[in-house]
């Protein structure tokens, strides 16, 4: 999770994602309560209606069409049933008995519960009712209904109670999705801190826990485990690679000596010739040991400890004039460039190193270049170290062939060189917490280290 600031982008996102779907629950919730209560009223009123036409029937059947007739009138008559809406007509549609102007001119015929804006006599707009249709023997019609103001009622209760409930929804749901961001926030960041120290080679640092057992808490745990393991493998590292340079270089550098006083004791030219063969290959194994015993430690992360801010202009003068003289037996120039004010920690020896090995190089390989330009600058936050020269380049499908340890684009390998200087500067980038990339510098080949800045 990215986290920069108060909150990152990704937090941001969660914070969103919560207050959304918090409103969203919240509405579904009031618009669940709104339908369930609408039909529940509407099967009130639905009843009251079968109720009443049942009553009116059964006074049909006992007394005729005159005493139903009545029996209407008498209903209406009586303030409890106000928002009751009943009419009665002949066969031939003319109105007998009821509270509606006409017969509501859309239905015609038996029917069930409906609803339409209808007339009543003392009314001068149009009201909703809700009305069943019921046909007498003879060809009469009975047509019992009810006002819905009760509907319009609920419907504005509920809108309100909609508006206000998403009012006070709005702030709630931001409330509690800062909370929750900031939470996970604190979590994420506990664990972020730690993996830094850790990329940074303090592998003692281990994620706090909070005892809940919970989900944080098991991956807190599944973290500190993997630390430990990771700091006793590096540990264990660490006293391989100093015993194995001790154990290896000790023999070698012997060897060479001997070698050295063989050559110095020999009067045959044929023996003092390989004799000096013998040398020249000591000294190539020792420093391949050297160089790959570099490459382990760089990858095992150690030497951050020694990290110190690094004027990277002084850094790149220095190689200049180190590596000038050489650069001119090849008759290349080499130059540098870096702007003021630029100090990365950095772990001096080591990326001198790298950035000398690229420098040889492309004096060993670049045929033809005569520039070779050091340069460094800044790139969305990090630091990119750039060593290109104008030579011939490496074709980009060989690049990934270059990079691989004891790579070489040589495949007869008659040229010098162990194939490990681009692994030992790409391990070297690591260390330093970025990437070795192989780019065209049209013409010829441009490398470049992205550090941390």
């Amino acid at each position: 999770m990215k986290v920069g600031g108060p909150f990152g982008y990704t937090t941001n996102r969660l914070i969103i994602l919560l207050f959304i779907g918090h409103i969203l629950v919240t509405s579904c919730v009031l618009y669940f309560v709104h339908r369930a209560s609408a039909s529940a009223l509407e099967r009130e009123q639905r009843e009251l209606v079968n109720e009443s036409r049942g009553n009116l029937l059964a006074e049909y059947r006992n007394d005729g069409f005159a005493g139903l007739a009545e029996t209407i009138d008498q209903h209406l008559a009586n303030s409890d049933n106000r928002d009751d809406v009943i009419l009665l007509t002949q066969p031939d549609g003319n109105p007998v008995s009821g509270n509606l102007v006409a017969w509501p001119t859309e239905s015609r015929g038996p029917r069930q519960w409906t609803v339409l804006d209808l007339y009543r006599k003392d009314s001068s707009e149009p009201e909703p009712i809700g009305m069943t249709i019921s046909v007498l023997p003879g060809g009469a019609q009975l047509l019992t209904g009810h006002v819905l103001t009760s509907n319009e009622q609920l419907a504005r209760i509920n809108r309100t109670a909609v508006a206000s409930a998403i009012v006070f929804a709005v702030p709630i749901s931001l409330l509690i999705a800062l909370i929750v961001a900031k939470v996970l926030g604190y979590r994420i960041r506990s664990i972020s801190s730690v993996t830094e120290a850790v990329r940074a080679g303090d592998l003692s640092r281990r994620v706090p826990l909070d005892g809940t057992n919970g989900a944080f808490d098991r991956l807190s745990k599944d973290i500190n485990a993997m630390l430990h393991q990771l700091e006793s493998l590096v540990s264990e590292l660490r006293m391989m690679t100093d015993g194995l340079a001790h154990d290896l270089r000790s023999p070698i550098t012997r060897l060479k000596s001997v070698i050295e006083h063989a050559m110095i004791d020999t009067q045959d030219d044929i023996a003092l010739d390989a004799l000096q063969k013998a040398s020249t290959e000591s000294q190539t194994l020792l420093g391949m040991l050297t160089i790959a015993l570099q490459i382990s430690r760089a990858e095992a992360g150690i030497g951050r400890e020694r990290f110190l801010p690094v004027d990277m202009a002084e850094l790149l003068s220095d190689l200049v004039e180190v590596y000038g003289p050489l650069a001119e037996d090849h008759n290349v120039a080499l130059t540098s460039s870096a702007p003021a004010g630029l100090h990365p920690p950095i772990h001096r020896e080591l990326l001198s190193q790298a950035l000398g090995n690229l420098i040889e190089n492309a004096l060993k390989y670049a045929d033809g270049a005569d520039q070779i330009e050091l340069s460094a600058e800044t790139w969305h936050g990090e630091v990119r170290l750039i060593v290109a020269d104008n030579g011939p380049g490496i074709p980009e499908h060989r690049r990934a062939d270059a990079i691989k340890r004891f790579g070489r684009l040589d495949e007869a390998r008659q040229t010098a060189g162990s194939g490990l200087g681009f692994s030992l500067v790409e391990a070297v980038a690591r260390l330093h917490g970025g990437s070795m990339e192989l780019a065209d510098n049209t013409p010829g080949l441009k490398v470049i280290l992205t550090i941390e800045s």
